[in-house]
């Protein structure tokens, strides 16, 4: 660096007048990033602050602020009659580089930070949660384009408007009464669960639930069936405590409870989706629950049930949930808003057994963070004044229009390249591959022309037989839906085009036919 009588040149410092960031804000943040990476040593001079200004063109006042905030933490020092200079303590606070590494120009090595042996393990294993780009055909996107923001709005500002201490302060860990209330009511009326509202814990979305239980009753090493192919997100929770992760297959019928009855019957606890299988969409039979339920007596293990979306049925009747049938406490009901309503708000909840609420209102109370109580406060309008009921009513509508729209679309463009399954809940559904193609292949191609479908396997912690891709539909509108299809049969046949020419296959049109002979043997 070029040395003069008055201090540092540092012209490489650069201001934007356009930014709506005070000059000496900015100042202050460049002198400070280059006495930090060392290109001012310490006891180096800065440049008078007449000079500076002179150098930048801004007023010697911007500098005098700039140089303000650097001596309060201490790192430069002002001597009287002497100028400013950067700060003695910085000869031991910065590490200094080997000269090796000095002469080459390398940044020094540093040892990576040792791990818990459980992350250690865990991180190996850990799978990379889907990308929500708003495009076709994101998955778990719900229609915000049909929220209702006006009532929400409303709601916020009558919260707003309330005493300062419910407002500010803090709230219950365990979660906010009224809405804990609101919720079993829901559940009661909708879900064919009946609780007390004591048991309902409010968390930070389903993904802060899955971690909380795990890390509740999982030892490292416990034995816990999970479905396979199977949700992301709650994998890599329970994979996070050191849980033995044990494949079990899915068919039209659900979880497969004898293989694991075979594989590992002294499971610790089971994850399973029996609304809507995550991701190939299967319902869960009641004679496999009643199965999985004796299973889990039998070893004394807890399930976790998630349902996740099982509230956007839009065929018929839903059938009730795995916790209303459950008479031994062995099953730990979660929820979401994040599907029903919109991901940020990052709530969720879970549903503990009579024999397991002392000890999470212990954990919970001890280290748990509570959800913002004014979000929880303003759910809880939202759903006691029926706004809730009605979006659901509405979302379920919608989402059967679009699933429409992709199928008849498909129908018309995909026809022996990609066989669109029937789908009658959530926001998501699963087209069976051709032969020949690959999954990963045809997503990478999607995803160049702005599409993205997500891979079977990807949800897979062991190969299976079934190649197809998971198509979202509940985010994006019809129009967007069939320009989507177009896209994807312009990939399909690209590639097509590069292998040899197959014969369309008749299986698709039987799935398609007859939603009841589904594509899981």
């Amino acid at each position: 660096m070029v040395k003069r009588a008055r201090g540092a040149l540092l012209l490489s410092l650069e201001l934007d007048r356009a930014s709506s960031q005070h000059l000496s804000v900015q100042l202050y943040a460049g002198l400070r990033e280059i006495i930090l990476a060392g290109g001012l040593m310490a006891g180096d001079r800065l440049p008078a602050s007449r000079a500076l200004a002179l150098d930048l063109g801004v007023s010697r006042t911007t500098v005098s602020e700039a140089y303000e905030r650097l001596v309060s933490e201490e790192l430069i020092e002002s001597r009287v009659g002497a100028g400013s200079f950067v700060s003695e303590a910085l000869k031991s606070a910065r590490p200094v580089k080997d000269e090796a590494k000095k002469r080459s120009g390398k940044a020094p090595s540093v040892k990576p930070a040792r791990l818990s042996s459980s992350i250690a393990k865990a991180s190996d294993q850990f799978r990379q949660r889907l990308p929500h780009e708003p495009r076709a055909f994101t998955t778990a996107l719900p229609a915000f384009d049909a929220f209702p923001v006006a009532q929400w709005a409303r709601q916020n500002a009558k919260h707003w408007r309330g005493g300062r201490n419910a407002v500010f302060g803090y709230g219950d860990p365990l979660g906010y009464m009224p809405l804990r209330r609101a919720i079993a009511s829901h559940l009661k009326a909708n879900r064919g669960i009946s609780c007390d509202p004591r048991q309902i814990f409010i968390v930070g979305g389903a993904q802060q639930a899955f971690h909380l239980i795990a890390s509740v009753l999982l030892n490292p090493g416990d034995t816990v069936w999970f479905e396979n192919p199977g949700a992301i997100g709650a994998r890599n929770s329970l994979v996070a405590v050191g849980a033995n992760l044990v494949a079990l297959p899915i068919d039209k019928y659900g979880m497969q409870v004898e293989v694991g009855l075979r594989k590992a019957p002294d499971f610790r606890l089971t994850f399973v989706t029996p609304a809507h299988q995550q991701p190939l969409g299967a319902t869960m039979s009641l004679e496999r629950r009643f199965a999985l339920l004796q299973a889990a007596e039998s070893a004394d293990a807890i399930i976790i049930e998630d349902d996740w979306d099982g509230e956007l049925r839009y065929a018929g009747r839903p059938m009730h949930t795995l916790k209303s049938v459950d008479r031994s406490g062995r099953v730990i009901y979660v929820g979401t808003f994040s599907k029903t309503m919109f991901p940020a708000l990052r709530l969720g909840y879970f549903l503990a057994p009579d024999h397991l609420f002392d000890t999470f209102e212990r954990v919970a109370s001890a280290f748990l963070h509570e959800v913002p109580s004014n979000l929880q406060a303003v759910v809880a309008a939202f759903m006691e004044e029926g706004h809730f009921a009605s979006h659901i009513r509405r979302m379920r509508k919608i989402y059967a229009e679009r699933f429409h729209v992709l199928q008849d679309a498909a129908g018309k463009k995909l026809r022996g390249l990609l066989d669109i399954v029937p789908a009658d809940t959530g926001l998501h559904t699963v087209g069976l591959l051709a032969d020949g193609f690959r999954e990963d292949e045809v997503s990478a191609a999607a995803d160049a022309r702005k599409i993205t479908v997500a891979p079977i396997n990807r949800f897979c912690m062991e190969p299976i037989a079934t190649k197809g891709l998971v198509l979202g539909f509940s985010g994006i509108k019809p129009q967007e839906i069939v320009a989507g299809i177009d896209t994807l049969a312009q990939v399909l046949e690209d590639l097509d085009a590069g292998s040899p020419r197959r014969e369309p296959r008749l299986a698709g049109r039987a799935i398609a036919a007859s939603p009841s002979t589904q594509f899981l043997a």
